[in-house]
């Protein structure tokens, strides 16, 4: 199955951060908090103003980013977790 974000959402799979502290503890994952980093899995076409112009988004697929801790709706597609927000809950995106 397909899936499209619609106008100025975006589909964002986390990514796991270690389970290690630095002095080499496990954490278990029960203790562990939900990443807040993630990767742009898909984007919609842009937000529609008023007068019916599109506005594109400044992120597209690929991109890593950064969101808020309590940010988008998790969704289940094709087994995998995933969570669908609006760009604007997006703080901002990870560059190398």
């Amino acid at each position: 199955m397909k899936f499209r974000p619609l106008h100025d959402r975006v589909l964002v799979r986390r990514v796991e951060e270690d389970t290690k502290t630095a002095g080499g503890i496990i954490i278990p994952d029960t203790a562990q908090e939900k990443p807040m980093e993630g990767e742009i899995i898909s984007a919609g076409a842009g937000a529609k103003a008023e007068d019916g112009s599109v506005t594109p988004l400044d992120v597209k697929a690929g991109d890593r980013v950064l969101f808020g801790k309590w940010s988008g709706t998790e969704v289940k597609i094709n087994g995998d977790d995933l969570l669908i927000m609006k760009e604007s809950d997006i703080m901002g995106v990870i560059e190398k």
